[in-house]
């Protein structure tokens, strides 16, 4: 697309033209993923960061000056939202780590006191009892962080296979919890 294409593609989308948004979707919408993937390395973060992108957009479309470079202005909003995306996840890792913290010690406050470690014991058990592929996979998934993509293209498997895996092992896992009772769920659910 040219710079005249382009301008003129820019006065409909602030004119509220629908069907320029959808243009400069199908037009920037895989190059500003690939850039969110580059960073995110998750597809959910990915996706989530491109749409909340075109949200920004279309909130903003009536600020955007006629002469802007409308890519660089994406790719700027982009790298703010990628940024924004890893801030949360710092905050939100710090709290689940308080939420831990504090249910544990609330938790030993009862008359029903729960060993963290006992429990932690348990799960280690119930994950040895999960078929070996199963297993394998799930401990990519909690002990080394992988993504399902990355399990995937190490066991040369789909990803569909590696999510129904993980999924299968999770309900394996919480399904033998519950009979611990409602601390146990909870710290499954925070920290697995």
């Amino acid at each position: 697309m040219n710079s005249v294409e382009a301008k003129i593609l820019l006065k409909q989308f602030k004119a509220n033209d629908k069907d320029a948004i959808n243009k400069l979707y199908e037009m920037f919408s895989r190059k500003l993923y690939n850039f969110a993937f580059s960073y995110l390395k998750t597809e959910e973060d990915a996706l989530d960061v491109v749409q909340t992108v075109f949200i920004n957009l279309w909130d903003k479309r009536k600020n955007i000056s006629d002469d802007s470079n409308l890519e660089s202005y994406l790719f700027t909003v982009t790298k703010n939202t990628v940024i924004s995306t890893f801030r949360k996840k710092v905050q939100e890792k710090k709290y689940l780590e308080n939420l831990r913290q504090t249910t544990v010690l609330s938790y030993n406050d009862t008359d029903e006191k729960y060993d963290y470690e006992i429990l932690y014991e348990k799960i280690q058990k119930l994950i040895e009892e999960l078929p070996e592929k199963r297993r394998h996979i799930f401990k990519l998934y909690k002990e080394e962080g992988l993504s399902n993509k990355e399990i995937a293209e190490k066991l040369n498997i789909s990803v569909k296979t590696v999510e129904d895996h993980k999924t299968k092992a999770k309900h394996f896992i919480k399904n033998n919890l519950e009979k611990s009772g409602f601390i146990a769920l909870l710290l499954f659910e925070v920290f697995l």
